[in-house]
């Protein structure tokens, strides 16, 4: 009876081992407003992303994600929760995150996954849910970051690194998966870059990349907001009038050590005296495309350096023989503008922050270099990552796991429209409540605080400049 007990147990624990073994490793890559705009995949306008088209050509482009909310803080939150920002609680970046509710980084946890966040956390309090975590501060800076470490008891411990932010995240994540990492579990990684993200700083690499190109202007450049309510002419946000100095590299950046001070100086102390001397014969559109050229080729450069790290990423999973059951994913917390209605930052339902790239590699799962039309989502997330894992998806998240549009096995009665709601006015950039609705074709957007409506035809106004 003894015997027969422990040869039970024996089976038991080495089922138990297998099915660990047997669930694929999940590493996920996620940067602070990217567009698709500037990653070649969707649009080689403006730059090649070699690493980041990698993905893309080895696994699914998704050419029409959505996020809920396009702001740093409250998409976090919808991506951990699977949740809609009125119900996990972060509605705007003022919030603090409540780690004490559900995510689904506890759930993997609970299966026997180890788990890690490096980078990028945004969310005001400790994170839970995490076996290790290191993370940036607040927004944190693209030089010399401090951060914020989990000591042995659980605690956070400051430390400060040297180096530029993105190679910085890229190196801790690898330095997880090669040694800090149990062989003997399931992973599940969040790489969390601060890039792009505003005033955009670009690595010791890249400072002088794109000097001798001209970036395509977008059409709706010099856009003067008629034909929609008054919210889009409220804001602050242009180009034109809302670009401060620093922004623009014509102040001293601060934080660099003299050896990465010297690099900047002799990349921008040329262009900024250049820009000195002809400003006073510039008219006022000579001064938007400088401004234009400038922020735009700063924010390219920020994404470079995001690409290289993906590449060093993806390579360790191929030689090491762990990408044939790791699946990667490779996301943003929204998108954000180029350029386009003479902006940049992000907030707003119209398409170039509503959308977020996403890229997912996942062999024996995915067919090589697929394009999915469907409505996916940020709220999706969560509950992919369960999924993906064999775990149960709890009743109350609110996304739809998008593994069988990753097998191209849609479901009939996929989502064909979305919804979206900001919240943060009065705020940063000035841009006005608003929540809506799309199906890809038609867009409503109510801003509800002057009871203004918006509604666009995006089959014969792509770029939303008139509402019907």
């Amino acid at each position: 009876m003894k015997s027969r007990l422990i040869s039970l147990l024996c089976f038991a624990s080495a089922t138990i081992s297998s099915l660990a073994a047997a669930r694929p490793n999940i590493v996920f890559i996620f940067t602070d407003d990217h567009c698709e705009q500037a990653l070649s995949a969707y649009d080689p306008s403006r730059m090649t992303t070699p690493n980041m088209d990698r993905l893309a050509r080895e696994g699914m482009l998704f050419n029409r994600c959505y996020v809920t909310n396009a702001i740093c803080g409250p998409s976090r939150a919808v991506i951990l929760t699977g949740k809609h920002s009125h119900l996990n609680g972060f509605m705007t970046n003022g919030n603090s995150f409540n780690g004490d509710q559900q995510t689904f980084p506890k759930l993997l946890q609970k299966v026997g996954y180890q788990t890690a966040v490096l980078g990028k956390w945004h969310l005001k309090t400790t994170p839970q849910g995490f076996d290790h975590f290191q993370i940036l501060p607040g927004q944190g800076a693209y030089y010399n970051p401090a951060m914020r470490v989990m000591g042995k008891d659980g605690r956070e411990v400051p430390t400060k690194v040297t180096g530029y932010t993105s190679d910085i995240i890229t190196d801790l994540t690898l330095d997880w998966l090669k040694e800090k990492r149990d062989d003997s579990k399931p992973f599940m990684v969040m790489c969390q870059h601060k890039a792009p993200h505003r005033n955009w700083q670009p690595g010791p690499d890249y400072l002088t990349w794109l000097d001798d190109k001209t970036i395509p202007e977008p059409d709706t450049l010099y856009d003067d907001y008629k034909g929609r309510t008054s919210a889009a002419s409220e804001q602050t946000m242009e180009i034109k009038r809302h670009l401060s100095a620093n922004d623009l590299k014509l102040n001293k950046p601060r934080g660099l050590n003299p050896e990465q001070l010297e690099k900047w100086n002799a990349a921008y102390g040329p262009k900024n005296e250049a820009f000195e001397k002809a400003k006073a014969t510039m008219g006022e559109k000579e001064i938007i495309q400088w401004k234009y050229q400038r922020y735009v080729k700063d924010y390219l450069r920020c994404v470079k350096s995001v690409d290289d790290g993906i590449g060093r990423i993806l390579d360790y999973l191929d030689e090491s023989g762990l990408a044939k059951n790791t699946i990667v994913i490779y996301s943003s917390d929204q998108g954000w503008y180029l350029g386009e209605h003479g902006w940049y930052d992000k907030r707003w339902m119209y398409e170039e922050s509503l959308r977020t790239p996403l890229l997912v590699r996942w062999p024996g799962a995915v067919k090589a270099g697929s394009r999915n039309e469907d409505i996916v989502s940020n709220l999706d997330f969560a509950e992919t990552f369960l999924d993906v894992a064999g775990v149960k998806v709890p009743s109350d998240m609110q996304g739809r796991s998008i593994v069988p549009l990753l097998k191209s096995e849609a479901p009939k009665d996929w989502r064909k429209s979305f919804y979206y709601h900001y919240y943060e006015f009065p705020g940063a950039h000035s841009v006005a409540r608003h929540y809506g609705v799309t199906n890809g074709h038609h867009k409503l957007i109510h801003f509800y605080q002057k009871e203004e409506w918006e509604l666009f035809d995006l089959k014969k106004d792509p770029n939303e400049m008139k509402s019907v």
